[in-house]
């Protein structure tokens, strides 16, 4: 049922966005002469790759320098790129990539191979589902530029604030996940477009109603601000991304949540 609601959606999604993603493609297109659109490899279900379709919002050949996380002031987004990402046409594109099957509507997002290098073995549950566009992390961390803006290193960063929770708010989704939940969050995607707060205090409700930890709840009301924290499965925050050094905090005080 859950395919059979991606592919109608993902269609017929296509078919009305079609008109303002052939405005921008253009757009992208006469700035630099260079492909519309960027080929973003990620990890698939089950640790394979795909090329994941997004509407292109920076320079050509971004991905050289070696940085995956993207804050707000990162010089390499165009002009064009900054209107793209504003109104998350960037993702629009991916609907190519659920129809495809080889995303889903709703899932956890898909990350660069180097992240999911760095996965602990509670995090690696979340290759056993389709990535997918949207999920409560989606929503509650649709601010991730703004977060990392004015960051010295924007991937530690978002390894050591955004991942934490990021993944545990997947693997919640993971455990319970269903149809009526993909299409409330789907919903609440499109509503955190025009008020965020009420997407957010929407989520909070799912979360609350599904049994999620008062811990998960309060970060994803996203009242407070964020601190390094652990990943899911280890006792210890992320200090690069080559390792993950130990860090002077008792385990008890940690309360990692999976």
């Amino acid at each position: 049922m859950i395919r059979i609601l991606d592919i109608l959606i993902s269609f017929f999604g296509l078919l009305i966005l079609s008109p303002i993603l052939v405005v921008f493609m253009f757009l992208v297109w006469v700035q630099d002469r260079k492909s519309p659109f960027y080929m973003a490899p990620r990890v698939a279900k089950g640790n394979g790759t795909f090329k994941m379709v997004k509407l292109r919002s920076m320079v050509a050949n971004a991905d050289k320098s070696g940085v995956d996380s993207t804050a707000n002031n990162d010089m390499r987004i165009t002009k064009v790129g900054k209107m793209i990402r504003k109104c998350k046409l960037d993702e629009f594109t991916q609907l190519w990539n659920v129809l495809k099957g080889e995303m889903s509507l709703v899932g956890p997002r898909p990350q660069v191979k180097r992240d999911v290098e760095l996965y602990t073995e509670v995090e690696r549950e979340l290759l056993t589902v389709l990535p997918g566009i949207t999920d409560f992390a989606s929503i509650v961390f649709s601010d991730e530029g703004s977060i990392l803006e004015g960051r010295p290193d924007p991937d530690l960063s978002y390894n050591q604030l955004i991942r934490p929770w990021k993944s545990r708010l997947a693997l919640f989704y993971i455990k319970n996940r269903s149809v009526s939940l993909n299409i409330k969050l789907v919903a609440l995607t499109a509503v955190a477009i025009f008020n965020k707060p009420k997407a957010l205090t929407g989520i909070q409700n799912e979360l609350v109603k599904l049994g999620a930890d008062d811990e998960l709840v309060t970060v994803a009301g996203r009242t407070e601000q964020l601190t390094p924290y652990p990943p899911p499965g280890a006792n210890e925050i992320v200090q690069s991304r080559n390792n993950v050094a130990v860090v002077a905090m008792p385990v008890a005080e940690l309360n990692p949540q999976t």
